[in-house]
C-alpha cells in the first residue's frame, strides 16, 4: 500500500528541551524514506517513532551546525548493524566534507558500504539519489554557514476517466496500451487518444527549508509545492535576532508559503526561548500571512501528503 507523509522525528532548533528533540524528519514516499537533518538523538527518535534503518533509503543534510547532523553516527551504524543491503544516498554540502567524515567515521563500527556520497555545491544542483521515484534539487540559502533547501518533486502523470473509458468500449489490456502508446484503436474501429479519456495529474512536490533568512533562493524551493516543511525559530517580536542569526520568524514562513502557492506548511525548529504558552503564537502569526492548512510539528507526530486532489482536476465534462 502506497503512503507518503512527513514522520516528525525532533522540532527543537539548538538547545533541545522536556518536549522536543533536536531535528529530524523522514519522509516516506511509497516505501522510499528520506532522512532529513537527523540531529542528536535521531536514532531513539526512530524507535519511539517505529521506523527503522531499512526505512531510510537517503540522507540530506542542509548544513553541519549540531542540532542538523548530530544524529548521523548512530543512524550511520544502525544501518551497518541491521544490515541494510540497498543504497542509501548521502547528500551535504561539499563545503563540509571534513566535518561529515568525522560525523561518518566518528568510532569504531563494522562499516557498512552501502552509503554513497553526494555532496552538493554552487547556487542550485539537481542531486542523483540512487533509486528515487522523484527529482531532488538543492538550492544555496542563507545562513550563517553554507545551507542548502531541497525540493522532491515527482514526474506529472495523467488520471484515467472510467466514463470516459468505457463509452469507447476501452477496458483490460487496452486501457494499459493507451496509457503506454498514447493512442489505440477501440473495439468499434475508432481511434482514441490518451488525452480523450484522461486529465493531467501534476507529481506531488515537496519543499524542506531550513536554517535561513529570507533570500531568492526560497522560492523556487517551495513554488507550488504540495508541503512545505520549514523552520520558524523566532515569532515577530524577535525579528531582529532571527535576522542576526540566520533564521525566520514564523510571520514570514506564512508569507513564504502564501507567496509560493503552499497547499500545507509545517512550521518547526522552534527556539527554545519559548515555552509551551507561547505555541499558538506560532500558528497564529503564520495564519496572518498565509490562508491555508498549518500544522504546528510535535516530535513523533505523522503528517500526511495533501491528496493528489485538487479542485476542479478530478473529472473532465
Amino acid at each position: 500500500m502506497s503512503s507518503r507523509e512527513l514522520v516528525v522525528l525532533g522540532t527543537s532548533s539548538a538547545v533541545p528541551t522536556r518536549s522536543r528533540n533536536h531535528n529530524g524528519y523522514l519522509l516516506r514516499w511509497d516505501g522510499f524514506g528520506v532522512l532529513f537533518d537527523p540531529g542528536e538523538g535521531t536514532q531513539r527518535q526512530m524507535v519511539r517513532a517505529g521506523v527503522s534503518a531499512h526505512d531510510v533509503n537517503a540522507i540530506c543534510l542542509t548544513h553541519f551546525h549540531g542540532d542538523h547532523c548530530l544524529g548521523v553516527p548512530g543512524v550511520v551504524q544502525r544501518i551497518a548493524r541491521d544490515r541494510v543491503e540497498h543504497a542509501v544516498s548521502a547528500v551535504f554540502p561539499r563545503s563540509g566534507a571534513e566535518y561529515w567524515r568525522r560525523l561518518r567515521h566518528a568510532t569504531l563500527f563494522n562499516d557498512t558500504r552501502v552509503i554513497v556520497e553526494r555532496p552538493v555545491g554552487g547556487d542550485v544542483q539537481e542531486v542523483a539519489v540512487d533509486g528515487a521515484p522523484f527529482t531532488v534539487t538543492a538550492r544555496r540559502l542563507c545562513h550563517s554557514v553554507e545551507s542548502y533547501g531541497y525540493r522532491i518533486e515527482e514526474p506529472g502523470g495523467v488520471t484515467m476517466l472510467p466514463d470516459r473509458l468505457a463509452a469507447y468500449g476501452l477496458a483490460g489490456p487496452l486501457v494499459g496500451r493507451l496509457q503506454r502508446e498514447g493512442r489505440v484503436t477501440a473495439p468499434g474501429g475508432r481511434t482514441v487518444t490518451l488525452e480523450e479519456c484522461s486529465v493531467p495529474r501534476p507529481g506531488q512536490k515537496v519543499a524542506f527549508v531550513m536554517d535561513t533568512r529570507l533570500c531568492e533562493a526560497i522560492k523556487p524551493l517551495a513554488g507550488g509545492a504540495d508541503l512545505l516543511v520549514i523552520e520558524s525559530t523566532f515569532l515577530d517580536a524577535d525579528a531582529a535576532l532571527a535576522e542576526e542569526y540566520g533564521h525566520l520568524t514564523a510571520r514570514q514562513a506564512g508569507r513564504v508559503a502564501a507567496d509560493a502557492g503552499v497547499r500545507r506548511l509545517v512550521l518547526t525548529h522552534f527556539s527554545e526561548r519559548y515555552g509551551a504558552e507561547d505555541e499558538p503564537r506560532f500558528a497564529e502569526e503564520a495564519a496572518a500571512a498565509y490562508a491555508g492548512d498549518i500544522v504546528m510539528a510535535r516530535d513523533l507526530v505523522r503528517v500526511p501528503m495533501p491528496s493528489r486532489h485538487r479542485p476542479g482536476t478530478a473529472s473532465r465534462p
